[in-house]
This record gives C-alpha cells, structure tokens and sequence, in this order.
C-alpha cells in the first residue's frame, strides 16, 4: 500500500529543516561565539548594586559602539546586553548611569533617553525629543521616598540649551529650561539643593564657562554667573571635571601649561588655584578624579602624568567655608598608571595601579590600607583606565576588584593584584575578514609549478633537495603517529588544537580580522576563534573609524593585504601578525575598493580609484579578463585594459547606468564557486541545463522617488542585460540584500506582496520579502539553447554571427514571505561543490544567522498544486508563500549574535561541510552541512568496538585457517 501522496509532501517538506537542527551536544563543541560589548569609556564603566539587600555587583558599561549591557565581574560572562542607537548617531557621546536604590540604569545616545532593567537588562521605559543628548544626570533627594528617582538630560537643539527633567516612573517631561543665550551645552551637576547647568561661550579664541544655577523642583532660573576662562578652555577636553550628584560639586579646569588647576565650587562665584608639581618633566596628561555620591565626603584627587612618571594630590572641601585644601600627597612612581574612585557609605576610596603593583588608600588620610604585586599579562600593554570596587572583609582589611582597559584593547578584572579574567573587547567593531589556509597545499603546489617550468636536470636536483629538507619534519612525524592512530580509535574532536597544522578534515584554518580602531587579529579557526595574534596597523582617532576597502590573503606566500578608503595598506605575516609593510594614510591616492587581479605574472591586489580609474599599470600586470568598477556616479563599467607601450591603460568597453535609478550594490560570484553538476536532472530521467555563464554579475538599483526596486544581471564581458526584474512599492530605507551563486541568485527587500506569492486572490500588503531566481539555458528539457553544444562562445560574438544577441538564459521566480528583515547574505562553500548550497542570512532584528537549505526556497515548487509522483522523485513539494524560520533552521540556535555585519564561509577538506565565520561587534563561527555529515563518522559511532571486531575477525581467521587447510589436505587422500 502506497502512502498517501500529501503525506510524502508533509514529509519531504519537514526533511530539510530536520537536517538542520543542533544538538545539545554539539552546541558549543563545533561552534564559537565572543559575546562583546565594545571598549568600555571611562565614563561610562561601573560597578553598581541592583539590589540593596545583596552585596553583589555586576558592572556596568556603555561602549563605544554603543551596547549598553552588564558584566558578571565574577566570570567575565555578560549578563545582559543591548544595542543603542542608529547608524546616524554618534556613539562617543553615549551616557550611562546607575540610579542608587532603584535598580535601574540609564543611558543616553543621540534623541533618546531609556532606563533598563539592572538585573535583566529589559527596556523599562523610553523618552526621544528633539535635539542630542549632550549630559545625563540623577537627581538625588535628601528626602526619602519610594518613588524612582528622577533623571535630568540636557539636549543642545540648534544654538539651545534645553534642560528636561523626566519623572523615574515612565520617562514624562515634568518640567524643562530653556537657555536662549547662543552658547554649547556642556554638562549638568546637583547638588541636594540646586541644579547646575553649565555651559560654553565663545569669547575670542577661546570659552568663557557659565554656571545656571535652576530649582530643582520647578526648573526656573535661580541664579547665573560667568567664569573667565577663555585664556585656558579652548576646546572641550581642557575641562578636567564637573562633578555630578555630590555633596560639593566642583568644576575643574588646567591652565595650558598645565601648571595649575583651577576649580570652581558650583553655586559659588570664586575660583581657586592649585598648583601641579612636575612629575620627571612637562605634565602631559591631569586627570581629577571624586565620588559621584551626594552622601561622600567632598573629596577630590588630582592625577598628573608626565612622559616617564606620575604622581597624584588628594584635595578636601570644607563645606562650611569652601575651601579646598591639600590633604596629601601620593608619591611619585616611574611609567604610566592608573587610578580609580569608589566608595562606600560615606567613605571615598582611591586605587592606584602603577609600578607593578596596587594600592588602596582612603581619601581621608594618606595611609595604605592595601598593597598587592600586579600580576597581569605582558600582552595586554600598559594601563589606560579603570572601575573599581572596594569591599571591606573587616575593620583594616579590604579587597579590590578593578576592571581595566588596556592599551592592547582587552580588558581585564584585576582582583587584589591579580589578574582574573580578560575580554578581547578590541575584537568588537570588526569590519572586514577574510580565510587563511595554513601552510601545506598551496606552498607544495607552488613548488611543483616552478620545478615544472626549469630544466629537467634543475628539477630533479630541486626535487631531492626538497626531499632532503622534509626530513627534518619525520622526528615530529613520528612523534604525532601515536596521537593520530589513537585519535583515529577513539572518539576524540579534532578541531580544538593550538597548533597551526592542517588536519586531515581541513577544519584548521585562520580567520584575519580588521577593526574600525585600526588593529588586526588573528584567530585559530580549528581552536573555537582563540585569538593568535593581534597587532595595531594605524591609530585611528576615536571619532573616525578605519575605514577599508579590501582584504586578500595570499596563501602561497602567507601574506595578508589590507588596504584602506585614504591610501594607506599594510601587509602582515598571516600566522604570526608581523608588519612587513606598512604606508601612511594620505601616502596613496584615495581607494573606493579593491579587486585581486590574475594576470601574466601571477595574481595581485590592485586599488581602484575614487572615480573607479585604477590607472595605468605595467603590461605584464594587467588583468587577463574584463575589470568591472563603479564610477564617481554610481555607474557601472567595463574596463578592458589595453596596451600602451611598456604600461597598459584601462579603456571603457561598455558602461551601464538605468535611469532615473541609483546603484546601490554589485555582486559577483564568489571566487571558489565550483558546480558538480551542468544540468539539474528531473524525476523522469531528463535535464535542465544550467546557465553557467562564469562572467555574470547582480547590479541592484533603486529609485527613491518612485520606491521601486530593480535587478539586473549583466555580462560582465560585453555590459548586455541577460535579465531584469522590478519592484513596486519598495521601502528603499529598508536593508536590502542580495546574492550570485552557480546558476541561481537571491534578494530580500521590504515592498507590496507581488501577484502570485499567494495562491489566493488578496489585496496588496506590506511585507519581507525574499526572492530566488533559477537560470537554465532552455525552458525545455534536454536542450541546450540557442548556443547548442558548443564548447568555446564568447559574450561579444555569442552565436558567430555579425551583430547577434546575447544567449538569453530561461529563468524560474519565485517569491518568498519571511517574517523579518535579511541585512546580509552568504552562501556555503564546500570543496566540490556537490553539497546542497545553503543560503545564509543575516537577521538584525533577532540577532541571529539562519540556514535555508536550497530545497525550501527552489522557485520550481509548485503552485497551486501537490507535486507529481516524477516531482516528488526530484524532491520538489508543493509552494507556500511564507517561509517561517523554524529554530532549527537558526546556525546561531540559542545565541544571542549582535551586530553581524557580514558572513564568509570556506570550504573543508570534507564535501558535506562549509566553515562559517561571521563578525561586527560579535564573532561567531561554526560548522555547517546542508546535507548532513555524508563524509565523516559521527560522535556516536563505536569506533573502539569496530576495531575490536576486526581484531576478533583477524583472530578468528588465524584459527580457523590451519584447521580449514588440514580439512583440504585430508580430503585429497580419501577415496571415494
């Protein structure tokens, strides 16, 4: 009896995502996530307590890439984290406080202003209004109440200051100032009786500083005074401090020679001077550190640096007559350090952190109540700054934690001196990557191609030579033979190794990454991404980004090629990290992208200019095939270079630009794009043959007026259109992402539901969409085309015939609802291509990466209708509109992946699996097989048990042979 025909639909139509699904086992085993939040400014970093009745705290930091999330100092493991912001606000300006008591934190960025959930990191209210955040503040209270605590912000909107005050409860306006005087919004303070707002006015070359002083309760003005300062504040980073929320707010500024600081008690008209020593030289860097806590001491340190030394001043105010004397002083030590403030109840403590060792002092008097060796890594660099907490075990001992950012970008937890755990912050922010093989195939293959191409005798002489030098590598041969048959025994996983070696699956593998802060890394792919090396290419200022054009690893000579939008490149040694060349920004002409050449005297990276003209090159580097750019407009074009004495000059040989329309984004095939198969083969035996043109590429173009969207694929050989799609109501603000893979192509986009995604008759509606193009040289099967069976065609003269048209490809679409936006598509690579393709997208709004396997989006399923028995022998079952992404479908399954800006893959030595690699402010990486582990025993298997049955196998032949063979003989010599 036959299973009914929709159930076998059913059944197939589950089968792929089934394939799909991660085992709790495997979880963590062949994949490997850096959950990031960014480099943490010290502004923004703290420990704070969510609950008053516990004595643990988590810390708090808001980064410069504007994730926002807390951080078990325990672990190092984050504890929640959320993104901030758009791509249009500026993340340097972030804000993040911690509400005492209430169990909330604050933050800040661009219009909005939104309080989170301490524990749980979950959105508890939010407020935008016109204008940027420029400070953000706590109100404290001297009266104790059961209500949230009000938050100050203060907005610049145009030439205004805008003050807002916003209840605790929900983020609503209670009341607002305005400052109509034309001036910069700096900073806001408290105090528990008046609110301070502080401002800058031009005066000559530099600012005078003005002080409001408003009532807390109503937010009218109450008093106004100006501080002449326009001889030592000419930008903002001059001003050293505006206290927040204390007992005795201070603003603090240098004098440019930095000889003395200048502080002002806000609410009070007087400034007064203290002078700075030298430590070992001109001052270079002072820094004032208070509490931040309206029940602190008003206390206060002066931290100054030199080149070579630094030393520190703890400052006191008495509260009734304002005066601000010097209590002590700390020593001077060599080098660079650090220092922090916490504190406790009333007490204020200081951390130092320099010289090798920390120590801890009470602002109160000069004595150590702590001393430690500093025990951290070397690798990490010198000190930048730091958040510490100190916990008081009894009556004269305490204990220190202290989170600090180092100059290597990692940050580390320092507990008592010693170092507890390190986060590869500079990780985050990664822009660019691309794959390195180790050492191994490409070298050898090299080596043979250039004793290929010498004499006979010169190559056998190489050849021994070669052999020789091998046999420096048999003492480690023999050395690793025990481990490898035993791991060949026993059930052991073979991609968690340190060291850089191909294994026999080829899942060892390098992954270079770049940041937008300038610095390079590299991770072992085979030992979950653990970080080989890292190396500072440029010093990237921290309001710009390093901006990259293109990315090459040469695995033949190990060699990594960066190259930047302003010039500059720097070429690295892909297993070590070491700088081999480097050139200064601005040394080079300005570079829109880059492309790999492949031409008579091997392949190179070439820059292409901000017009899209790579300019002239020598002849025997030019390109063998047609070089495609885009130009200063946008427009896309042909460049076939030509010979011009030594040099060869690109010259345009097609140009294509549609009208009224902007080119958003060009793809192309990847470069290791291998097809197993020239023709699909259906359910009866016949074929489809696929178009197979290598020299195509994907022009998306938008139109912003007309909200529409178009796709063509163009030759990139002769410019023709070979296909052309549009769309109408489009939300062209919306991602859109696309993809050129084999014979097939993909793109998403956010638009009216096209006639035909649904079987019925609806009215248009706005939705996700994703939507797949097939191409085949004919609509029939066991047809080649217009071109037949022709083994050489050439796109310029397709048919041999003067003035002929292009061999237009038969193509099959279909579309696609899905339940939210794709940013980023990738497609698996496996090493022969026979593997099942599987799309990878990118999914921002759920912070996720999911697989669809070819079958679910084949846009030959059919409509309207179950399948056929031939079809459903092709694997084909009947068309729904919506694809849901089931969690199995999900690569990333429960992690939380924040911030993926792209996905590269690589193929293994294994068929069945593709190496995925995804960055931006998380790394992720792991394995994927579209069509299940066809290749490789599974974890499962009994390998010990195989071997032992052999054995006894073997055994059994040993005894039984004698015995068999005494039969035979036997049976000869009797009669019949």
């Amino acid at each position: 009896m036959r299973p009914p025909k929709s159930l076998l639909c059913l059944a197939l139509s589950i089968l792929p995502t089934a394939v799909l699904a991660v085992f709790a086992d495997e979880a963590g085993v062949v994949d490997y996530h850096y959950e990031l939040l960014g480099l943490p400014k010290p502004d923004t970093t703290f420990f704070y307590r969510p609950r008053k009745e516990d004595k643990a705290s988590l810390l708090y930091s808001l980064s410069d890439l504007g994730v926002v999330g807390a951080v078990n100092p325990g672990t190092g493991a984050p504890v929640w984290r959320q993104v901030l912001g758009s791509g249009s606000d500026s993340l340097s300006n972030g804000l993040l406080r911690g509400v005492d008591g209430d169990g909330v934190v604050v933050s800040a960025l661009g219009k909005t202003v939104s309080a989170w959930d301490a524990i749980s990191g979950r959105l508890k209210w939010q407020s935008e209004f016109s204008g940027q955040v420029k400070d953000l503040e706590v109100m404290e209270s001297a009266i104790v109440s059961a209500e949230a605590k009000d938050v100050l912000a203060l907005y610049e909107d145009g030439n205004k200051g805008i003050l807002r005050r916003l209840t605790g409860n929900g983020g609503d306006l209670k009341w607002e100032f305005t400052d109509e005087a034309s001036g910069v919004p700096f900073q806001i303070s408290t105090s528990p009786k008046d609110v301070f707002v502080i401002s800058l006015h031009a005066a000559g070359a530099g600012y005078n500083l003005k002080v409001t002083t408003l009532d807390p309760v109503t937010g009218k003005k109450v008093d106004e005074y100006t501080l002449s300062s326009k001889s030592e504040i000419y930008n903002i980073e001059d001003i050293l401090l505006v206290g927040a929320s204390s007992a005795a707010p201070i603003l603090a500024w240098t004098d440019q020679a930095k000889q003395e600081v200048k502080v002002n008690i806000l609410g009070k008209k007087a400034v007064q001077n203290l002078a700075l020593k030298e430590a070992d030289g001109k001052l270079t860097k002072v820094t004032l550190h208070a509490p931040h806590l309206s029940q602190s001491q008003p206390h206060f340190l002066v931290f100054s640096q030199s080149a070579s030394a630094n030393r520190a001043d703890v400052y006191h105010i008495d509260l009734k007559s304002n005066a601000i004397t010097k209590a002590y002083e700390l020593p001077k030590l060599e080098g660079t350090g650090t220092i922090s403030t916490s504190s406790q109840d009333g007490n204020v403590f200081f951390t130092r952190m320099a010289q090798g060792e920390a120590i801890l002092v009470s602002s109160a008097s000069h004595g150590i109540l702590g001393r430690w060796p500093l025990k951290i890594d070397e690798s990490h660099g010198s000190l930048l700054h730091a958040a510490s907490e100190v916990v008081a075990r009894s009556a004269d001992t305490y204990a220190v934690r202290s989170a600090v950012a180092t100059s290597n970008e990692d940050w580390v937890m320092i507990r008592n001196g010693a170092e507890s755990w390190t986060r590869v912050e500079g990780l985050s922010g990664a822009i660019i990557a691309d794959w390195a093989e180790l050492p191994g195939e490409e070298q050898l293959a090299a080596t043979l191609k250039a004793e290929a191409q010498t004499n006979p005798l010169a190559s056998y002489l190489h050849r021994w030579q070669r052999h020789i030098q091998e046999l420096e590598h048999l003492p480690a041969y023999l050395t690793e033979l025990p481990k490898r048959v035993m791991s060949s025994i026993l059930p052991v996983e073979s991609v968690t190794s340190d060291d850089l070696v191909r294994d026999n699956f080829g899942f060892h593998k390098m992954v270079i990454v770049a940041t937008q802060r300038g610095r390079l890394y590299g991770l072992n792919a085979g030992n979950k991404g653990k970080v080989v090396w890292s190396a500072k290419a440029y010093d990237i200022p921290d309001d710009s980004k390093w901006d990259v054009k293109g990315i090459w690893v040469d695995n033949v000579k190990g060699l990594v090629n960066v190259r930047g939008a302003t010039g500059e490149y720097v070429l690295i040694k892909a297993l070590t990290g070491q700088i081999i060349e480097k050139t200064s920004p601005g040394s080079w002409p300005p570079v829109t992208s880059s492309v790999v050449i492949d031409s008579a005297s091997g392949k190179w990276y070439l820059p292409i200019g901000v017009d899209g003209n790579p300019g002239d090159i020598p002849s025997a580097w030019a390109p063998k095939d047609v070089l495609v750019v885009q130009g200063a407009n946008g427009e896309v074009r042909g460049l076939k270079y030509m010979e011009d004495g030594a040099n060869s000059v690109p010259t345009a040989a097609w140009t294509f630009q549609p009208t009224g329309e902007k080119i958003i984004n060009v793809v192309a095939k990847p470069a290791h794009d291998p097809v197993a198969s020239i023709g699909r083969v259906l359910g009866d035996r016949t074929v489809l043959y696929k178009y197979l043109n290598p020299n195509t590429i994907l022009v998306t173009a938008i139109s912003e007026t007309g909200s529409s969207l178009s796709m063509y694929l163009l030759d990139s050989v002769s410019g023709d259109i070979l296909y052309s799609t549009s769309h109408s109501g489009v939300d062209t603000k919306q991602p859109i992402a696309s993809i050129l893979t084999e014979n097939w192509f993909a793109y998403s986009m956010f638009g009216d539901s096209a006639p035909g995604t649904t079987e019925e008759a609806l009215p248009l509606s706005k939705g996700y969409q994703l939507v797949v193009t097939e191409l085949f040289e004919s609509e029939l099967a066991n047809d080649r085309g217009p071109l037949g069976s022709m083994s050489n065609t050439s796109s310029l003269e397709p048919l041999d015939i003067p003035n002929a048209e292009p061999a237009i490809p038969h193509a099959v679409t279909q579309t696609f609802l899905i339940p939210e936006a794709i940013s980023h598509m990738s497609v698996s690579e496996t090493k022969q291509g026979i593997t099942t393709r599987q799309l990878l997208c990118t999914l921002p709004a759920s912070n996720s990466i999911v697989g669809i396997l070819y079958h679910i989006i084949n846009p030959r399923r059919p409509v309207g209708r179950d399948p056929t028995p031939v079809e459903v022998e092709e694997g084909l079952f009947r068309y729904t509109p919506f694809i849901d992404f089931d969690p199995k479908m999900i690569v990333t399954h429960k992690l939380n992946v924040i911030g993926i800006k792209g996905v590269i893959t690589s193929p293994a030595l294994l068929e069945s699996t593709s190496l995925v690699f995804a960055y931006g402010i998380d790394i992720f990486g792991t394995r994927v097989v579209p069509s299940m582990a066809f290749d490789i025993l599974g974890k499962g298997f009994n390998r010990l048990n195989l071997v032992a049955t052999v054995l006894a196998l073997q055994v059994g032949v040993m005894v039984l042979a004698p015995m068999v063979r005494r039969k035979q003989i036997n049976g000869r010599w009797m009669t019949s």
